[in-house]
């Protein structure tokens, strides 16, 4: 069942998701060679307890930590843990909050260090292929138009899309209806309409798309090994143009957008 969100809801989705991206932000300050992703997720879960709300992924289906950090070739859902960040790395950090009934809901790929040329055109196609995907969020539009303008721009870089995992709806759920693929054809799937709030994540393969689950039950990872990039904004359909919720603003503004 579809939930259209009031203005009110919107407002306290949006106050969720600057929590995220200003907690993503956190993160990004420690972000180099030497530091551990469990390091990362102690910061993150300070951080959000400290602004007034709760991890929304901690606990969340049996999920044991803050954040889901996914190293290289792990597509999404890494744990953290005491693996030690190595220049050339890439990290997706995924982080949600619970505040006032709501939930936020937003993702990042950071390089570690010097990152390879090949690897850097990777994180900037994904983080555009997300963008691309925005853009068709709009009332009158369908689904399929969000998969297909994300699928369209990886794949004509040379990429390949992830097919099992997808964006979705957002609100008093982490996981809400509709799924959001990033993949499909234009002008079908469900109509989209005003107060339609959706995550959109884009997670795009180096190599090919195929994955598989890890030994831990939750880590998605590459079969093939290569790298992944992944991205996420939480948004709300609306007239003309969407409404981005969440940013990656305060991130950039310590990366100095190096993406």
């Amino acid at each position: 069942m579809l939930v259209y969100k009031s203005e009110k809801e919107i407002e306290i989705i949006r106050r969720n998701n600057l929590l995220v991206s200003k907690t993503l932000a956190e993160v990004a300050k420690l972000i180099k060679p030497g530091v551990t992703t469990l390091e990362l997720d102690k910061r993150a879960e300070e951080f959000i307890r400290d602004n007034g709300a709760v991890p929304g992924f901690l606990g969340y289906g049996g999920f044991p930590n803050t954040l889901c950090t996914s190293v290289n070739d792990q597509v999404v859902h890494g744990i953290p843990s005491d693996y030690v960040l190595k220049n050339g790395d890439i990290v997706s950090v995924d982080c949600g909050t619970y505040m006032e009934g709501y939930y936020g809901d937003t993702a990042y790929t950071f390089p570690v260090g010097e990152v390879s040329d090949e690897i850097m055109n990777l994180l900037r196609i994904t983080k555009e292929s997300l963008f691309k995907g925005i853009e068709n969020a709009v009332e009158g539009m369908r689904v399929g138009d969000i998969g297909n303008a994300v699928q369209v721009h990886a794949e004509n870089s040379g990429y390949s899309v992830v097919r099992e995992m997808v964006g979705h709806g957002l609100g008093k759920n982490m996981h809400e209806a509709p799924e959001v693929p990033n993949y499909g054809k234009k002008g079908r799937g469900i109509l989209l309409k005003k107060g339609l709030v959706l995550c959109i994540e884009p997670m795009i393969n180096l190599g090919g798309k195929q994955i598989k689950q890890d030994d831990d039950g939750w880590t998605i990872s590459t079969i093939d090994g290569k790298p992944s990039a992944h991205y996420e904004l939480a948004v709300v359909v609306d007239k003309g143009k969407a409404e981005i919720l969440s940013t990656f603003d305060y991130i950039e503004e310590i990366t100095k957008n190096k993406i």
